[in-house]
């Protein structure tokens, strides 16, 4: 009899180790999530944040800048036809870099994503 309750005592403590492991597994995937929901939020109220400042005082340099312009060449709706064709410009070159673009922000996230 000694062997069999020998088997089972160490059954109920294999079950209870897989239990205990299956309960902190499941916890360390609810941090986990939580992290990176966090690091998520975090970053796009970052971006938002920056980027509407920067918006804004780009539209304010390029309404100047194309006055300026405008006045040196006398007329206005030249310089801010200039203007708008620079910016043509920068967005066909980051076109045509995209994929570069993709690959480094594949490789952040994922950096930080599987870590």
């Amino acid at each position: 009899m000694s062997v069999f309750e020998d088997m089972s005592s160490t059954t109920g403590k294999a079950s209870d180790i897989g239990e205990r492991y299956i309960r902190a597994s499941h916890q360390y995937l609810k941090l986990k999530v939580f992290q990176q929901l966090t690091l998520s939020l975090t970053l796009m109220t970052k971006v938002l944040a920056i980027g509407s400042f920067l918006f804004a005082g780009l539209v304010f340099l390029s309404i100047a800048g194309a006055l300026k312009l405008g006045n040196s060449l006398g007329s206005f709706s030249l310089g801010f036809l200039l203007v708008g064709l620079i910016y043509l410009v920068l967005a066909i070159i980051i076109y045509m870099l995209r994929t570069k673009f993709n690959y480094y922000i594949i490789k952040k996230v994922g950096n930080k994503f599987f870590n």
